[in-house]
Parts: structure tokens; C-alpha cells; sequence
């Protein structure tokens, strides 16, 4: 189970960032995203970070704001978030997908087998 943390209250236009940790296991092999779900709307694909931390991928509602990052030394992973906007509102979702070394980066929910619990993240205008 993952465990992420650092949501909360913000204005438009500040800043946020999300960890994300998984307990007893390494996350070095895995492809990590995180997701998020907006109130009655389905879950959404935020950003990926491939195993080797070299490739990235991100909806393109997020491009140029938000920035996913891991730490394999901490084993963590992060999500820095920029100008915030009231539409980014939702509980953010951390995941992995551990099959191992996997080539592919997958954005869909289907694609990823271990989830965190979720942090909420609340934009006011």
C-alpha cells in the first residue's frame, strides 16, 4: 500500500507538492504515476515517471505545471505542482505498476496494481 501526503487548502495560482512512499519495499523497479479524481468526475490521469526516472509522461492539462520526480535513495516519489488552478481540485492518487523494468509508461488506471490511499488537494479562486 502507498502512502501519500501533502495535500491541502490553496489559492490559484500557488504552489503544492505531493509525496509519495511506499513502506518495506523499493520503489526502483516499478513505473510510478499519480492520478486524481475530481468530485463526480472519474479518476484521471495526472503524470508517470518510468523505472530508470528518464522518461515522463503527463495530461496535457498539467504540462508546464506539474513535475513528477522520484528519489530512489529516500524511496519516494513526487509531484510538484504549479500554478494551481480551482479545476485541479481533487483527491490525488500516488501509484505503481510493479512489473518490473517495464518499458512501457501506462496512463490509464488499469495499467498500475498498487494504489495509495489518496490526499486531498483544494483550490479556491
Amino acid at each position: 500500500q502507498l502512502q501519500a501526503s501533502g495535500g491541502g487548502l490553496v489559492q490559484a495560482g500557488d504552489s503544492l507538492s505531493l509525496s509519495c512512499v511506499l513502506p518495506g519495499r523499493t520503489f526502483n523497479p516499478y513505473v510510478v504515476a499519480w492520478f486524481r479524481q475530481g468530485p463526480g468526475r472519474e479518476r484521471e490521469f495526472v503524470a508517470a515517471l518510468s523505472w530508470r526516472g528518464d522518461s515522463t509522461d503527463y495530461a496535457d492539462s498539467v504540462k508546464g505545471r506539474f513535475t513528477i520526480t522520484r528519489d530512489n535513495t529516500e524511496n519516494r516519489v513526487d509531484l510538484q505542482m504549479n500554478r494551481l488552478k480551482p479545476e485541479d481540485t481533487a483527491v490525488y492518487y500516488c501509484a505503481a505498476d510493479t512489473v518490473a523494468f517495464a518499458r512501457r509508461i501506462a496512463t490509464e488506471v488499469q495499467g498500475y496494481d498498487v494504489w495509495g490511499q489518496g490526499t486531498l488537494v483544494t483550490v479556491s479562486s
